[in-house]
């Protein structure tokens, strides 16, 4: 039986594009389906719809997987300097934000039309408002009961991303795919997503609702130095998001507030050169004021430093350099940036992207248990797999 495609993939985001591209050049008929009405949802609202479309910095051990080996092969084959030289050639504008962290100058709009100019370029036809109802193996392929009709194909590529933000479009379907064809899927969770605290903290922290400050904040033997956001649900911010993707139901995390103070050495010194002023005036010399008033009410400090004895000085100073909070959890798939867990990766080629049981079934981007930290490393994983896959299928 003649195929329609060599390659279909299901999956308009930015694997699914760059895999098509990338099969395209090699002189494969490719089709790209997805069921939503645009191309790339997810490219254009991250980075705050300026798109952190790679990390310089990014190295395997950037990334969390049950098989941590697993990624090396394609990132080192594809690298953020790779993307960056398809990005210059585009003339897109682009700006370092935090170290290595690459932007749009303007608009997630340049990377998502980089990426459907180069399917175009390739040959590869995208076709949107398509959902796929059925996949059977046949001979030599692949066929699709699709709503715009029946579609077979040689190689057939996921690429439909996990669970989060289910309002772009998030589904399942990739893990019932590898399921059907007998692959293992690891327990999903939401990743890089904010905590909500138990009712009576999160009243306590309310009055803080947008107040920002570097931290450092520990979960299971990984720390992240960065930014910590209040809000009116709980704690957000770049170091509540890199930190959940480790923390499980029921643990504490730890948070140092002042992690460039030596704080017990200069309590003492507080005390000495201004014994009247109050535990509240010592912290707003490092943290907005409203954050100063708020957490010494929740701790209850309110006398003057010169009624402090040295235990009292230890005491606050071990609060303040590892504040302990129970998240009562998190905002869950619907806020999170990414999903933990996914297709079991001993089951694929790190060279291909393919699964070892199945000729030409690929699995690429995020429906795979390979997930990275916050700043770009996600994005670099869907290049690299996309161009792994692409070359391949």
């Amino acid at each position: 039986m003649a195929s329609d495609y060599d390659v279909i993939i299901i999956g308009a985001g930015a694997a699914g594009l760059m895999c098509a591209a990338t099969a395209g050049y090699r002189g494969r008929k490719v089709l790209v389906v997805d069921h939503a009405n645009k191309a790339g949802k997810k490219i254009l609202m991250s980075g705050g719809g300026r798109c952190n479309f790679t990390n310089l910095n990014s190295t395997p051990a950037n990334f969390l997987s049950d098989n941590p080996h697993f990624c090396i092969s394609a990132l080192k084959r594809y690298t953020p300097q790779d993307f960056l030289e398809l990005v210059d050639r585009h003339g897109i504008e682009h700006e370092e934000k935090a170290a290595g962290q690459l932007f749009c100058k303007d608009s997630s709009k340049d990377i998502l039309n980089l990426l459907l100019t180069e399917c175009e370029w390739a040959g590869a036809e995208v076709r949107l408002k398509t959902s796929v109802n059925k996949i059977s193996g046949v001979d030599h392929g692949y066929q699709l009961q699709t709503s715009s009709g029946t579609l077979t194909c040689e190689s057939l590529v996921i690429a439909c991303g996990g669970l989060s933000i289910p309002t772009m479009g998030a589904t399942g379907f990739g893990y019932d795919v590898a399921r059907q064809f007998g692959l293992s899927v690891l327990p999903t969770r939401a990743g890089l997503v904010p905590f909500t605290l138990h009712p009576e903290l999160k009243e306590q922290l309310a009055p803080l609702s947008g107040v920002s400050c570097p931290v450092d904040v520990h979960c299971n033997n990984e720390h992240f130095r960065e930014p910590m956001l209040f809000t009116h649900r709980g704690l957000s911010g770049p170091a509540m998001l890199q930190i959940s993707s480790f923390w499980h139901p029921g643990d504490l995390i730890r948070i140092n507030l002042l992690p460039s103070v030596s704080v017990c050495d200069r309590l003492h010194e507080h005390r000495k050169t201004k014994p009247q002023s109050h535990i509240r005036h010592f912290i707003e010399d490092f943290l907005p004021k409203r954050f100063a008033k708020a957490f010494c009410e929740l701790q209850q400090w309110n006398k003057p430093f010169q009624y402090c004895r040295n235990e009292d000085l230890e005491a606050i100073a071990d609060v303040l350099s590892h504040w302990e909070v129970r998240p009562a959890g998190t905002e869950g798939y619907k806020t999170a940036e990414v999903t933990l867990g996914g297709v079991d990766t001993r089951d694929l080629s790190s060279k291909t992207m393919s699964a070892s049981n199945q000729p030409g079934l690929f699995f690429i981007g995020e429906v795979l248990d390979v997930t990275g930290h916050l700043g770009g490393h996600n994005f670099q994983w869907a290049w690299a797999s996309g161009v792994a896959a692409g070359q391949h299928a």
